[in-house]
């Protein structure tokens, strides 16, 4: 479903103001009695993470359970979720592997971000009905969480929710912060993006474009080349699974790489680094390729050698490493989108029963933007 800027109000100050500092909706009157779910909201339906994935995820690594609802604690509120963020990062947190949060535990629920509708709130700050973005919760028809650990959303004509999973959420952060504070990009330099299709690298090569580079796309199919240079504005796209990424990388790129954003890992990222230029940044965003691989198979860059002749700056990086910019981040995502500068597909994948098999078109590459699993209906 393809979402791109809408009517979001004459003044951008006041959008910005909105998206920067959302309002705690508070209403005294209202929140003296919180109201109470009706007699339905009993029960709860929860993904499980029951065995450590070897390589794709399996049908019996997770379970999804039927269960009663506990109370809810004072300060808390219960969340309808109503759109699952499904990522790759996902993957990572049912393994054990050394990474920046500690895995989900073998036997308690999935681990993912949300957003949802507040059906019953114990908190003063969060009123009943109140959209809100979750932060990390868990894979569920319904989260009880911290009141003061939510963000209320704001409502901005035209602008869907999903795009609080999109451009104004985590994955525009990640675009927006890996790009300039890392990639650091000038006018006229050529940035390469992996996985450019994705939620994440169809932003970074919109930003390039506004800060004037020259961007070449990598993506699996014809349909998101076509999409990335027609509708994105990249200057190429090169479609790994037929073409000869090495040689259309010498046709695009002729003056060499400045900034090589990474997405992927594997051989396309061995074919860029072999054609950067002297003083070159990396920001090192993901290495989806490897994510299913076995650990022990994994091999580095075979030419990395080539990063310390080009004194290439290669910095990994995770969105949370700029939490306390976000502010910044949302204002400059938000004025591109108001000025019809930044273009977006959302993926939606129904039902909450069909979560590990809708994460799998992230690896598959059947995704076009940000993947988002639909959990129930906007109120």
């Amino acid at each position: 479903m393809k979402e791109t800027r809408g009517n979001y109000g004459s003044d951008p100050r006041l959008l910005i103001s909105k998206l920067c500092f959302p309002r705690q909706l508070k209403s005294p009157k209202t929140l003296t009695k919180p109201k109470q779910m009706a007699t339905e909201m009993t029960t709860n339906t929860i993904w499980y993470l029951r065995k450590r994935p070897v390589g794709e995820v399996a049908p019996d690594d997770l379970e999804l359970v039927t269960e009663e609802m506990a109370p809810l604690a004072e300060g808390h509120v219960r969340v309808r979720t109503i759109y699952l963020s499904l990522d790759p990062t996902n993957r990572i947190w049912m393994s054990d592997m050394d990474a920046y949060l500690p895995p989900v535990e073998i036997g308690t629920p999935m681990r993912g971000g949300s957003i949802g509708v507040i059906e019953e709130s114990r908190s003063e700050s969060v009123p009943v009905g109140s959209i809100v973005n979750t932060g990390l919760a868990i894979w569920a028809a319904y989260n009880d969480l911290p009141g003061e650990g939510v963000n209320v959303l704001p409502a901005i004509p035209g602008l869907p929710l999903t795009a609080f999973m999109g451009p104004l959420g985590a994955t525009g952060m990640t675009a927006y912060f890996g790009l300039t504070e890392i990639g650091q990009p000038k006018a006229g330099e050529t940035l390469v993006v992996s996985a450019a299709a994705g939620a994440v690298g169809s932003m970074v090569g919109q930003i390039g474009k506004n800060m004037g580079c020259r961007v070449v796309g990598i993506a699996g199919s014809d349909e998101k080349c076509r999409w990335l240079t027609e509708t994105a504005g990249f200057d190429a796209a090169i479609n790994y699974k037929v073409e000869d990424v090495g040689e259309a990388l010498d046709r695009h790129c002729p003056d060499g790489i400045d900034i090589n954003f990474e997405n992927v890992g594997g051989s396309i990222m061995e074919e860029v680094i072999a054609r950067l230029n002297d003083f070159s940044r990396m920001p090192l965003c993901g290495l989806i390729s490897t994510y299913n691989a076995d650990p022990d198979e994994s091999t580095g860059p075979k030419n990395f050698a080539n990063l310390l002749m080009r004194r290439t700056l290669v910095r990994g990086f995770i969105i949370i490493d700029f939490l306390d910019r976000f502010a910044d981040g949302f204002a400059a995502m938000a004025s591109l989108l108001m000025d019809g500068k930044l273009q977006y597909e959302t993926d939606i994948v129904e039902g909450l029963e069909t979560a590990p098999t809708a994460l799998a078109r992230l690896f598959e590459g059947r995704n076009l933007g940000k993947l988002v699993l639909k959990v129930s209906d906007e109120p």
